[in-house]
């Protein structure tokens, strides 16, 4: 046995010792580098007692349940996954019992959710979750159900806020958005599908997002179903940055693609939607374009930026304000408008009746305008025509929802890169009521996918007039969902 002195040994030692240091070091810092997936657990607990549950209720007039029992398999469903039902439909009169008379009920309208604003017991959500309620009940994580109290909602922004009879509630905290990087972990709670206090994460995809109007939305990749509407979308820092609104879809299925309304937006909404139950914006009366790269370098304007005047209304603020036809508005306030959606953005923010300054770029140069703000009209409220012989003549099928369409043409569908569905022509009662609208797509109607007219007639005869049918349509780019209760 060959024997190693013990200074030799330890030498030996300290070599081996330095050599596996020195090889184990590119994989030290290789594992430092490596950063490690979040554990949302503890956001969780954190923020879950904030959010809500939302059902809407809607009265309508019918006589009492004549058709066979519930859905065994969509109650089956609820059960297996301990989902409430509520209003379940009674069981069917015997034979020989005389028929009721009719009579006023309310009837399930929709899910969604919310979160808590403020621990008195302002609740926000969608604007679309609740428009059209008789009846909202707000469920909280303890399981107490309170009635609601519409304060107030705006569809342009589709924030609502309600109120409910409670004090000491847990607040949710609200985040700053600005603070918000593309990239960053974010996590949604929510109700998808009435299925209560559901998680789901992703990252942020974008920030301002255009999709008309007034909002530039967060992108995101978490997913996001019907019923998840109105459910806040938090940082990894437990602070809401935004609320779950709509989804891109070409298939009715989540793909991937969610819009969240900014906080910083929102919270501007819900202040005038608690101080006077509606919002005021400001407006300058102009139609406006996008500046294109040849425009911009064939006036001298440099790079393509600020908002293209295509015209001005007759006695609005811009024309008084000595606002021409064919100026680019380039700074609002001294704020450089970027695109030409920054300006009714920018605008829309400010009190009407405050005087701003616009800066235009005219002939060469840059000029400034004194003006001063008007008022956007508010949204004006449609109301259901009585007399059902003036509505707009549909199919027998198409007027169980209130929906007259047409086919697609081929271009229509090429545009909209779609395979099939059918135009809405007109829309009025159920459809009307659940947010439809002419020029609408619809593409769905009860899960099942939609080609063309005859495809939604038959679609349409097979549903169940005792009970709500989810239809799925395209507004341009965006997929939304509608929920209607046909005509009986």
């Amino acid at each position: 046995m060959k024997l190693i002195h013990a200074n030799n040994w330890a030498l030996l030692v300290g070599r081996v010792v330095v050599s596996a240091t020195l090889a184990l070091a590119p994989l030290a810092q290789t594992h430092a580098q490596t950063r490690t997936l979040p554990d949302f657990t503890d956001l969780v607990e954190q923020v879950g007692p904030s959010v809500v549950n939302i059902r809407t209720l809607e009265k309508v007039t019918a006589r009492a349940a004549t058709g066979g029992g519930a859905d065994e398999e969509m109650l089956e469903f609820f059960r297996r996954f301990g989902v409430p039902i509520p209003n379940a439909p009674r069981q069917s009169p015997r034979p020989n019992r005389p028929q009721a008379p009719q009579q006023e009920e309310e009837q399930p309208r929709g899910v969604g959710s919310g979160f808590i604003l403020t621990p008195d017991g302002f609740v926000m959500t969608n604007a679309h979750v609740v428009e059209g309620a008789d009846e909202v009940l707000v469920t909280l994580t303890d399981k107490r159900e309170f009635k609601a109290k519409i304060v107030g909602f705006d569809k342009r922004s589709d924030v609502a806020v309600v109120k409910i009879e409670a004090t000491g509630l847990p607040a949710i905290k609200v985040g700053d958005v600005s603070r918000l990087k593309v990239g960053e972990w974010v996590m949604a709670i929510g109700s998808p599908f009435g299925l209560e206090n559901t998680v789901t994460a992703g990252i942020v995809s974008a920030k301002q997002r255009d999709t008309g109007d007034y909002l530039p939305f967060i992108q995101t990749d978490v997913a996001i179903n019907p019923g998840n509407s109105g459910g806040p979308l938090i940082n990894m820092r437990g602070e809401v940055v935004g609320i779950n609104s709509q989804i891109y879809s070409r298939s009715g299925g989540f793909m991937g693609i969610s819009f969240a309304i900014p906080m910083d937006e929102a919270v501007r909404v819900s202040d005038q939607l608690r101080a006077t139950g509606r919002v005021s914006r400001g407006r300058i009366g102009v139609q406006i374009d996008q500046v294109t790269k040849e425009v911009a370098e064939s006036i001298g304007l440099g790079k393509p930026q600020g908002a293209l005047v295509r015209g001005v209304e007759s006695g609005s603020p811009a024309e008084k304000a000595g606002v021409e036809a064919g100026d680019i508005i380039v700074k609002f306030e001294g704020k450089a408008i970027e695109k030409s959606s920054d300006l009714p953005r920018m605008v829309g923010n400010v009190k009407p009746g405050t005087r701003s300054t616009l800066t235009v770029f005219r002939r060469g140069g840059n000029k400034d305008l004194s003006v001063v703000i008007g008022e956007v009209e508010p949204d004006k409220v449609a109301v259901k025509t009585p007399q059902r012989e003036e509505k707009p003549k549909a199919s027998t099928a198409a007027q169980v929802l209130g929906l007259t369409v047409s086919e697609l043409t081929d271009a229509q569908k090429k545009e909209l890169k779609i395979k099939g569905g059918v135009k809405v022509e007109t829309a009025v009662d159920g459809a009307a009521r659940a947010g439809v609208r002419e020029g609408d797509v619809i593409v769905a109607i009860a899960n099942a996918e939609i080609s063309g007219v005859k495809d939604f007639e038959a679609a349409v005869s097979k549903i169940d007039k005792n009970k709500a049918v989810n239809l799925l349509f395209r507004r341009g780019e965006w997929a939304q969902y509608a929920v209607i209760r046909p005509v009986k």
